[in-house]
Protein backbone atom coordinates (compact mmCIF):
# COMPACT_ATOMS: atom_id res chain seq x y z
CA UNK A 1 0.00 0.00 0.00
CA UNK A 2 1.46 3.35 -1.08
CA UNK A 3 1.32 6.16 1.48
CA UNK A 4 -0.03 9.44 0.12
CA UNK A 5 1.33 12.83 1.12
CA UNK A 6 -1.82 13.57 3.11
CA UNK A 7 -1.51 10.30 5.01
CA UNK A 8 2.14 11.06 5.77
CA UNK A 9 1.28 14.52 7.12
CA UNK A 10 -1.55 13.21 9.31
CA UNK A 11 0.58 10.41 10.77
CA UNK A 12 3.53 12.71 11.49
CA UNK A 13 1.34 15.42 13.03
CA UNK A 14 -0.58 13.21 15.45
CA UNK A 15 2.39 10.90 15.98
CA UNK A 16 4.37 13.86 17.33
CA UNK A 17 1.76 14.57 20.02
CA UNK A 18 2.41 12.74 23.32
CA UNK A 19 0.09 9.77 23.81
CA UNK A 20 -1.54 11.16 26.96
CA UNK A 21 -2.42 14.42 25.20
CA UNK A 22 -3.69 12.53 22.15
CA UNK A 23 -5.98 10.41 24.32
CA UNK A 24 -7.33 13.52 26.02
CA UNK A 25 -8.01 15.20 22.69
CA UNK A 26 -9.74 12.25 21.01
CA UNK A 27 -11.80 11.22 24.03
CA UNK A 28 -12.93 14.85 24.30
CA UNK A 29 -13.92 14.84 20.63
CA UNK A 30 -15.94 11.64 21.01
CA UNK A 31 -17.58 13.00 24.15
CA UNK A 32 -18.77 15.96 22.07
CA UNK A 33 -19.86 13.62 19.29
CA UNK A 34 -22.01 11.73 21.80
CA UNK A 35 -23.99 14.89 22.55
CA UNK A 36 -23.86 16.63 19.14
CA UNK A 37 -24.86 13.64 16.97
CA UNK A 38 -28.24 12.61 18.40
CA UNK A 39 -29.09 10.07 15.68
CA UNK A 40 -25.95 8.03 16.32
CA UNK A 41 -26.40 8.37 20.08
CA UNK A 42 -29.97 7.07 19.84
CA UNK A 43 -28.81 4.10 17.74
CA UNK A 44 -26.23 3.31 20.43
CA UNK A 45 -28.74 3.56 23.27
CA UNK A 46 -31.34 1.56 21.34
CA UNK A 47 -28.83 -1.22 20.64
CA UNK A 48 -27.85 -1.38 24.29
CA UNK A 49 -31.48 -1.44 25.42
CA UNK A 50 -32.15 -4.37 23.06
CA UNK A 51 -29.06 -6.23 24.27
CA UNK A 52 -29.47 -5.55 27.98
CA UNK A 53 -33.19 -5.17 28.78
CA UNK A 54 -32.44 -5.98 32.41
CA UNK A 55 -30.18 -2.93 32.90
CA UNK A 56 -31.32 0.45 34.14
CA UNK A 57 -31.27 3.59 32.02
CA UNK A 58 -28.34 4.86 34.07
CA UNK A 59 -26.36 1.69 33.35
CA UNK A 60 -27.22 1.84 29.64
CA UNK A 61 -26.03 5.45 29.37
CA UNK A 62 -22.84 4.61 31.26
CA UNK A 63 -21.99 1.79 28.83
CA UNK A 64 -22.81 4.04 25.87
CA UNK A 65 -20.47 6.77 27.08
CA UNK A 66 -17.83 4.12 27.76
CA UNK A 67 -18.16 2.88 24.18
CA UNK A 68 -17.56 6.41 22.88
CA UNK A 69 -14.57 6.74 25.20
CA UNK A 70 -13.18 3.46 23.83
CA UNK A 71 -13.40 4.88 20.32
CA UNK A 72 -11.58 7.99 21.46
CA UNK A 73 -8.74 6.03 23.05
CA UNK A 74 -8.53 3.68 20.06
CA UNK A 75 -8.34 6.66 17.70
CA UNK A 76 -5.54 8.17 19.77
CA UNK A 77 -3.60 4.90 19.88
CA UNK A 78 -4.08 4.40 16.14
CA UNK A 79 -1.16 6.80 15.70
CA UNK A 80 1.07 4.61 17.86
CA UNK A 81 0.76 1.74 15.39
CA UNK A 82 3.24 2.89 12.68
CA UNK A 83 6.03 2.99 15.27
CA UNK A 84 5.42 -0.55 16.52
CA UNK A 85 7.94 -3.29 15.73
CA UNK A 86 8.64 -6.83 16.85
CA UNK A 87 11.06 -5.37 19.40
CA UNK A 88 8.73 -2.85 21.06
CA UNK A 89 5.23 -4.31 20.62
CA UNK A 90 5.55 -5.81 24.10
CA UNK A 91 5.70 -2.30 25.57
CA UNK A 92 2.03 -1.79 24.69
CA UNK A 93 0.46 -5.22 24.10
CA UNK A 94 0.44 -8.47 26.07
CA UNK A 95 -0.68 -11.68 24.38
CA UNK A 96 -2.47 -14.81 25.50
CA UNK A 97 -3.15 -18.00 23.52
CA UNK A 98 -0.65 -17.91 20.63
CA UNK A 99 -0.26 -21.66 21.05
CA UNK A 100 -3.74 -22.11 19.54
CA UNK A 101 -2.51 -20.48 16.32
CA UNK A 102 0.57 -22.69 16.17
CA UNK A 103 -1.58 -25.78 16.70
CA UNK A 104 -4.04 -24.66 14.02
CA UNK A 105 -1.36 -24.14 11.37
CA UNK A 106 0.08 -27.58 12.09
CA UNK A 107 -2.99 -28.98 10.29
CA UNK A 108 -1.66 -27.36 7.09
CA UNK A 109 -5.10 -26.05 6.11
CA UNK A 110 -4.47 -22.42 6.88
CA UNK A 111 -6.31 -20.62 9.66
CA UNK A 112 -9.48 -18.54 9.75
CA UNK A 113 -9.33 -15.83 12.37
CA UNK A 114 -12.70 -14.77 13.78
CA UNK A 115 -12.69 -11.11 14.79
CA UNK A 116 -15.10 -8.31 15.66
CA UNK A 117 -15.22 -4.53 15.87
CA UNK A 118 -14.11 -4.77 19.45
CA UNK A 119 -11.56 -2.82 21.47
CA UNK A 120 -8.84 -1.34 19.28
CA UNK A 121 -9.33 -3.68 16.33
CA UNK A 122 -6.82 -1.80 14.19
CA UNK A 123 -4.13 -2.41 16.80
CA UNK A 124 -5.21 -6.06 17.08
CA UNK A 125 -4.43 -6.73 13.41
CA UNK A 126 -0.98 -5.17 13.56
CA UNK A 127 -0.11 -6.64 16.96
CA UNK A 128 -0.97 -10.13 15.75
CA UNK A 129 1.22 -9.76 12.67
CA UNK A 130 4.16 -8.67 14.83
CA UNK A 131 3.66 -11.22 17.60
CA UNK A 132 2.93 -14.18 15.32
CA UNK A 133 2.76 -13.62 11.56
CA UNK A 134 0.97 -11.33 9.06
CA UNK A 135 -2.51 -12.23 7.86
CA UNK A 136 -4.76 -11.68 4.87
CA UNK A 137 -7.48 -9.31 6.08
CA UNK A 138 -10.80 -8.62 4.39
CA UNK A 139 -12.18 -5.08 4.59
CA UNK A 140 -14.82 -2.74 3.24
CA UNK A 141 -13.33 0.43 1.66
CA UNK A 142 -14.15 3.62 3.55
CA UNK A 143 -16.17 6.33 1.83
CA UNK A 144 -13.40 8.90 2.26
CA UNK A 145 -10.36 8.19 0.02
CA UNK A 146 -8.12 10.06 2.47
CA UNK A 147 -9.24 8.02 5.48
CA UNK A 148 -9.20 4.83 3.41
CA UNK A 149 -5.56 5.34 2.43
CA UNK A 150 -4.64 6.24 6.01
CA UNK A 151 -6.26 3.15 7.53
CA UNK A 152 -5.06 0.75 4.83
CA UNK A 153 -1.49 1.98 5.06
CA UNK A 154 -1.42 1.58 8.85
CA UNK A 155 -3.07 -1.87 8.72
CA UNK A 156 -0.56 -3.10 6.15
CA UNK A 157 2.52 -1.43 7.69
CA UNK A 158 3.44 -4.62 9.54
CA UNK A 159 3.02 -6.95 6.56
CA UNK A 160 -0.72 -7.66 6.56
CA UNK A 161 -2.36 -8.04 3.15
CA UNK A 162 -5.67 -6.17 2.69
CA UNK A 163 -8.31 -7.33 0.22
CA UNK A 164 -11.69 -5.79 -0.60
CA UNK A 165 -14.56 -7.99 0.66
CA UNK A 166 -16.26 -7.79 -2.73
CA UNK A 167 -13.31 -9.51 -4.42
CA UNK A 168 -12.01 -11.54 -1.51
CA UNK A 169 -13.14 -15.13 -1.97
CA UNK A 170 -10.55 -16.35 -4.48
CA UNK A 171 -7.67 -14.73 -2.60
CA UNK A 172 -8.91 -16.12 0.71
CA UNK A 173 -9.13 -19.66 -0.61
CA UNK A 174 -5.71 -19.44 -2.26
CA UNK A 175 -4.18 -18.13 0.96
CA UNK A 176 -5.63 -20.99 2.98
CA UNK A 177 -4.21 -23.57 0.58
CA UNK A 178 -0.79 -21.99 1.23
CA UNK A 179 -1.35 -22.44 5.00
CA UNK A 180 -1.74 -18.71 5.58
CA UNK A 181 -4.00 -16.85 8.00
CA UNK A 182 -7.20 -15.16 6.84
CA UNK A 183 -8.87 -12.71 9.22
CA UNK A 184 -12.46 -11.56 8.94
CA UNK A 185 -15.04 -9.85 11.17
CA UNK A 186 -18.61 -11.10 11.37
CA UNK A 187 -20.32 -8.69 13.76
CA UNK A 188 -21.91 -6.20 11.37
CA UNK A 189 -25.35 -6.11 9.80
CA UNK A 190 -25.82 -7.76 6.40
CA UNK A 191 -28.56 -7.65 3.79
CA UNK A 192 -30.90 -10.65 3.56
CA UNK A 193 -29.25 -11.93 0.39
CA UNK A 194 -25.80 -11.85 2.01
CA UNK A 195 -26.54 -13.35 5.39
CA UNK A 196 -28.58 -15.58 7.64
CA UNK A 197 -30.49 -14.65 10.78
CA UNK A 198 -29.00 -15.90 14.02
CA UNK A 199 -29.55 -14.99 17.65
CA UNK A 200 -27.41 -12.13 18.95
CA UNK A 201 -28.29 -10.84 22.42
CA UNK A 202 -31.74 -12.38 22.06
CA UNK A 203 -32.46 -10.54 18.81
CA UNK A 204 -32.43 -11.96 15.24
CA UNK A 205 -29.32 -10.49 13.59
CA UNK A 206 -28.57 -10.91 9.89
CA UNK A 207 -25.00 -12.20 9.83
CA UNK A 208 -22.54 -13.00 7.05
CA UNK A 209 -22.38 -16.67 6.06
CA UNK A 210 -18.92 -16.30 4.50
CA UNK A 211 -16.91 -17.63 7.41
CA UNK A 212 -19.15 -20.67 7.85
CA UNK A 213 -19.09 -21.51 4.14
CA UNK A 214 -15.31 -21.24 3.87
CA UNK A 215 -14.70 -23.27 7.01
CA UNK A 216 -17.06 -26.02 5.80
CA UNK A 217 -15.47 -26.25 2.36
CA UNK A 218 -11.81 -25.93 3.38
CA UNK A 219 -11.91 -27.50 6.86
CA UNK A 220 -9.61 -24.68 7.96
CA UNK A 221 -9.61 -24.21 11.75
CA UNK A 222 -11.48 -21.16 13.06
CA UNK A 223 -9.71 -19.30 15.86
CA UNK A 224 -11.32 -16.36 17.73
CA UNK A 225 -9.07 -13.39 18.50
CA UNK A 226 -9.76 -10.00 20.05
CA UNK A 227 -7.92 -7.25 21.90
CA UNK A 228 -8.93 -5.83 25.28
CA UNK A 229 -7.90 -2.47 26.68
CA UNK A 230 -6.77 -2.88 30.28
CA UNK A 231 -7.29 -0.43 33.13
CA UNK A 232 -3.58 0.41 33.20
CA UNK A 233 -3.69 1.66 29.59
CA UNK A 234 -2.06 -1.42 28.09
CA UNK A 235 -3.77 -3.94 25.80
CA UNK A 236 -4.06 -7.70 25.83
CA UNK A 237 -4.46 -9.67 22.60
CA UNK A 238 -6.52 -12.72 23.54
CA UNK A 239 -6.65 -15.78 21.28
CA UNK A 240 -9.06 -18.59 22.07
CA UNK A 241 -9.03 -22.26 21.18
CA UNK A 242 -10.39 -23.56 17.89
CA UNK A 243 -14.16 -23.55 17.41
CA UNK A 244 -15.45 -26.98 16.48
CA UNK A 245 -17.30 -26.94 13.15
CA UNK A 246 -20.63 -28.75 12.82
CA UNK A 247 -20.83 -31.14 9.83
CA UNK A 248 -24.19 -32.86 9.25
CA UNK A 249 -24.21 -33.13 5.45
CA UNK A 250 -26.95 -30.53 5.17
CA UNK A 251 -25.13 -27.39 4.02
CA UNK A 252 -27.91 -24.90 4.78
CA UNK A 253 -28.28 -26.26 8.30
CA UNK A 254 -24.52 -26.37 8.84
CA UNK A 255 -24.11 -22.78 7.67
CA UNK A 256 -26.79 -21.61 10.08
CA UNK A 257 -25.52 -23.64 13.06
CA UNK A 258 -21.89 -22.61 12.60
CA UNK A 259 -22.75 -18.95 12.03
CA UNK A 260 -24.74 -19.08 15.25
CA UNK A 261 -21.79 -20.64 17.07
CA UNK A 262 -19.42 -17.96 15.78
CA UNK A 263 -21.85 -15.21 16.77
CA UNK A 264 -22.22 -16.67 20.26
CA UNK A 265 -18.46 -16.35 20.72
CA UNK A 266 -18.67 -12.66 19.80
CA UNK A 267 -21.62 -12.14 22.15
CA UNK A 268 -19.75 -13.73 25.05
CA UNK A 269 -16.82 -11.37 24.51
CA UNK A 270 -19.07 -8.31 24.29
CA UNK A 271 -20.97 -9.32 27.44
CA UNK A 272 -17.68 -9.53 29.29
CA UNK A 273 -16.47 -6.11 28.10
CA UNK A 274 -19.60 -4.23 26.95
CA UNK A 275 -17.93 -0.81 26.76
CA UNK A 276 -15.41 -2.05 24.20
CA UNK A 277 -17.76 -3.05 21.37
CA UNK A 278 -18.89 -0.80 18.48
CA UNK A 279 -22.47 -0.14 19.61
CA UNK A 280 -22.82 2.81 17.19
CA UNK A 281 -23.46 0.42 14.29
CA UNK A 282 -27.04 -0.56 13.38
CA UNK A 283 -26.45 -4.24 14.07
CA UNK A 284 -30.14 -5.18 13.89
CA UNK A 285 -31.05 -2.98 10.91
CA UNK A 286 -32.08 -5.86 8.61
CA UNK A 287 -35.31 -7.43 9.88
CA UNK A 288 -36.58 -10.99 9.35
Amino acid sequence: MKKTLTTDIILKFFGAVPRKMRIGFFTGMFRLFYYLAPRRRLITLHNLRCAFPEKSTTEIKSIAKGAYRTLGISSADFFEIPSLTKDNIGDLVDVEGLEYCTKALEKNRGMLMLGAHFGNWELAAVAFSLLFKPAVITYRPLDSPTLDNLVLWVRSSSGNILIDKKRAMRKMLRSLTHNEIVATMIDQNMSRREGVFVDFFGQPACTTTGLALISLHTESPVIPAYIVRLENGRYKLIIREEIQIAHTGNEDKDVHVNTQNFTRVVEDIVREYPEQWFWLHQRWKTKP
